[in-house]
C-alpha cells in the first residue's frame, strides 16, 4: 500500500524535523494538528514566541526543491490552522518556519520566519 510508504516516509521527516529544531533550544507544543482545511506538521515553542513549523521532504531536488512546495496557497493552507490553533491557545508571538530535508541521508535546511504570519491572520 503506497500511503503507508508515504505516511511512514513522512513521519520520517517530521521526526528528523523535531530533532533537528530540539537541538537548537526550541520546544515541542504539539504535533500534526488538523482542522478543517489545514494541518501543521508541528508547533514548537521558541523563547516565549510560538512556532507553526511545515516539514517538506523529498528524496532528491530532480523535480524541485521540498522548500519550493511551500507556494501561496499551502502558506494560506498553513496560516488557517494556525489561526485555528491560536482560537484554541493563548494568542502570543508566533512566526511561520520551514524545514526542508532531501536526499539520503537527508540535508535538513531550516528558514526561520519563511513567511509572514500577520498577512493570513483574521
Amino acid at each position: 500500500m503506497p500511503g503507508i510508504d508515504r505516511q511512514r516516509i513522512g513521519r520520517t521527516a517530521e521526526d528528523r524535523a523535531l530533532e533537528h529544531l530540539e537541538a537548537r533550544g526550541l520546544r515541542l507544543e504539539t504535533r500534526n494538528f488538523r482542522c478543517r482545511g489545514g494541518e501543521i506538521d508541528l508547533v514548537m515553542r521558541d523563547g516565549n514566541e510560538r512556532v507553526f513549523v511545515e516539514v517538506r521532504f523529498r528524496a532528491s531536488q530532480r523535480f524541485g526543491s521540498p522548500e519550493a512546495t511551500v507556494n501561496a496557497a499551502k502558506q494560506k493552507r498553513i496560516a488557517l490552522a494556525a489561526g485555528h490553533y491560536l482560537a484554541q491557545h493563548d494568542d502570543r508571538p508566533c512566526r511561520f518556519d520551514v524545514v526542508a530535508l532531501d536526499g539520503d541521508p537527508p540535508t535538513v535546511r531550516w528558514y526561520r520566519n519563511a513567511f509572514e504570519a500577520s498577512a493570513w491572520r483574521t
